[in-house]
């Protein structure tokens, strides 16, 4: 709280969803997600050429059955998700802070909520994008948005950011207070922590010296500088932190990569691939941990809980479980607010 009594803002800010889980209403969110240079990184006629005459016309159809097969009676398990960490968030801060939620694709938008914090006349806002791990294509891009709509104000409104929160103490004991009883009861032969993939080329490009990252089997073992921002050497950092936390032997527990799009390369090991080398291995009861996700959605739900189950089975494992992301989860709540304070 500042001197003269004003609040202090918090914007909450997660990558998206569509308004339903009917095919137009995909369509439309797609179309804004992917019309995102950060995230297609390609000159503006190739990425509108892929987008409109590969990814738009066939895309959508499917992708809307599996928005649909997870869908909540209040909507996208992402927005009822966040809304319940919003809502939690606001209560643990208290009235000194106005928290809001946003979107970087769809609703609720991000510059409406910059509206109703600068109505709200707050001191300052601190922006927390949802992403652990920092990826330009997640994290950077909600922040240069935010910093673009805040640019376009007379009065710029002073921000605090938070770019990623991968080893954040709060963070690690948030996700180990929600797996911890989930593997324990679940006893799992292996654990497998599993990211959401980016291309290669993105991890290349946040490579400062263009030396290091993905230039070895080992370049993710050990912080350096030319890795500070790399999105695979902070979820390396965030496995290995949460192993430790949970106490899982080594050799029990492996990193994967899921989510992939379009036939360039991208990080890997890959999550659908790594399963049938666990059951090669004679792994019969393997849970899943999804820790680039702060709250369940279609990658955690649908991808891990459901098609990978599937696969699994089909693969004669004795079973697969996800472990819930944290949601709205009190351990996390309380990590959020600590990590807002310390803004502050």
């Amino acid at each position: 709280m500042t001197i003269d009594g004003r609040r202090t803002g918090v914007l909450l800010v997660n990558l998206g969803t569509p308004a339903s889980s009917g095919v137009r209403d995909v369509r439309t969110y797609l179309r804004e997600f992917l019309s995102d240079p950060r995230v297609l990184d390609l000159a503006a006629p190739a990425r509108w050429l892929l987008l409109h005459a590969v990814i738009l016309p066939f895309r959508p159809r499917r992708s809307a059955a599996q928005y649909a097969s997870i869908w909540l009676p209040d909507g996208s398990p992402l927005l009822v998700h966040g809304r319940a960490l919003r809502e939690a968030v606001a209560k643990e801060l208290g009235d000194r802070f106005v928290v809001e939620l946003a979107m970087r694709y769809g609703e609720p938008g991000i510059a409406p909520a910059l509206a109703r914090l600068a109505s709200a006349d707050v001191a300052r806002v601190v922006v927390l994008p949802l992403f652990p791990q920092y990826a330009s294509s997640a994290g950077g891009s909600a922040l240069a948005r935010v910093m673009e709509l805040a640019a376009a104000e007379w009065n710029v409104p002073p921000l605090r950011t938070i770019r990623d929160f991968h080893d954040d103490p709060g963070f690690i004991a948030s996700f180990a207070a929600v797996a911890g009883p989930v593997l324990g009861a679940f006893r799992p032969d292996h654990v497998l922590f599993s990211y959401h993939g980016l291309p290669e080329r993105h991890i290349r490009k946040s490579d400062p010296t263009g030396q290091h990252c993905l230039a070895s089997e080992t370049c993710c073992d050990v912080p350096v500088i030319a890795s500070r921002a790399c999105y695979r050497a902070q979820c390396a950092a965030t496995t290995r932190a949460l192993a430790a936390a949970l106490h899982l032997p080594s050799g029990a527990h492996s990193m994967s990569f899921q989510s992939r799009l379009g036939g360039d390369r991208w990080i890997k090991p890959y999550t659908d691939e790594v399963l049938p080398e666990l059951r090669r291995r004679g792994v019969s009861r393997v849970a899943v941990m999804c820790p680039a996700f702060v709250a369940d959605c279609l990658e955690t739900v649908e991808e891990i809980g459901i098609r990978a189950h599937e696969q699994w089975r089909s693969l004669g494992g004795d079973a697969l479980e996800l472990v819930p992301s944290l949601n709205a989860h009190p351990v996390w709540v309380r990590a959020v607010a600590e990590m807002v304070r310390s803004q502050c």
